[in-house]
């Protein structure tokens, strides 16, 4: 009677331990890093993390309570990047919310373990990010930023709304495999419409501006800014140098438009970081990051300047302007 009453006084300790323990698993508050591309005023990239954010607290997270979050803005510049890439791996926060390739290839060496949640890549297969897009088979998922067929539609944009354009000067990151994809993308098409490309490396403002002063001193140009994280940066610099030398510009994204830019069509740059905080929660709950896959876009906008265009001495065709999600007057 003794030894069954110690067994039963000894299992019953233990369901206790196990049950304390999940408690105290489940009621210990969790860390969540943000690494973000753009500069802490960046309008654009305070919409973004609010989306993150209020997505994460519908689903139960809130800061300071259940969750701490600690974010990061980078303002495009490497060596940040890379510094709070290795500050975030020694952090070792349960999951990390990476916006932007670059972000991602400065994490992908830190870390092999600490799950990756990304947004804004454009090809994370190229890039060495994933396996496949329906089996990641690492620690890094999320959500792409388009598909590169998206690039020959801004051909066809800039040849619709400025049907006089022959050569186009294309904002190239060099260096960035999404960058690379998305001109040779372009160039395949570029006969279809008669057009010559011409691509701007885009290092930093200066390359940008020298090399848009050089292309313009030949007439019948326009310009295209692809997506990636110079387009972003150095938004404001490029949307005036296309005004200064009158170029008719399509961007990838409508933050450009809204900022005096003449068209985009894109993928909405916002939706994904509410789409992110669905993963991170579900990562947070013990799902691993290589059995979610990486999800395509879901919403794309055309937008439209008409006060860019007056400017440019531009008529959008009708046929465009009805096609449009958002027409700036």
């Amino acid at each position: 009677m003794r030894r069954r009453k110690f067994i039963a006084l000894l299992g019953g300790s233990a369901i206790a331990c196990s049950l304390s323990a999940r408690a105290q698993q489940v009621d210990r508050v969790r860390r969540i890093g943000v690494l973000m591309p753009l500069a802490a005023d960046d309008p654009e990239g305070q919409a973004r993390l609010a989306a993150f954010l209020q997505r994460l607290r519908e689903l139960g997270w809130t800061d300071g309570r259940n969750v701490r979050i600690d974010t990061r803005w980078t303002a495009g510049k490497p060596d940040e990047i890379r510094n709070y890439a290795v500050e975030f791996a020694a952090l070792a926060p349960d999951v990390i919310l990476a916006a932007a390739t670059p972000i991602v290839a400065a994490l992908q060496p830190a870390t092999r373990t600490i799950p990756i949640v990304f947004t804004l890549v454009s090809d994370p297969i190229a890039a060495g990010f994933v396996d496949s897009l329906s089996r990641p088979g690492g620690n890094i998922t999320g959500f792409m930023n388009f598909e590169y067929g998206i690039s020959a539609k801004w051909l066809e944009l800039i040849k619709e709304i400025a049907p006089g354009v022959t050569r186009v000067a294309v904002i190239q990151e060099l260096t960035s495999p999404s960058g690379v994809g998305q001109f040779e993308a372009m160039q395949s098409a570029a006969p279809l419409f008669g057009m010559e490309l011409v691509p701007i490396g885009a290092q930093d403002a200066s390359e940008i501006e020298r090399g848009i002063t050089a292309f313009t001193s030949t007439p019948h140009g326009g310009m295209i800014v692809p997506a990636g994280v110079a387009g972003t940066v150095y938004r404001e610099p490029i949307i005036m140098l296309a005004a200064r030398h009158r170029l008719p510009t399509v961007y990838s994204d409508r933050a450009s438009v809204t900022a005096g830019g003449l068209i985009s069509y894109g993928p909405d740059r916002v939706d994904p970081f509410r789409r992110a905080a669905g993963y991170v929660d579900r990562i947070l709950k013990g799902e691993k990051a290589a059995d979610l896959p990486v999800q395509n876009p879901t919403k794309y906008e055309l937008v439209v300047n008409l006060r860019t265009a007056k400017t440019l001495g531009i008529t959008p065709p009708s046929t465009l302007l009805a096609r449009a999600d958002e027409v700036i007057e």
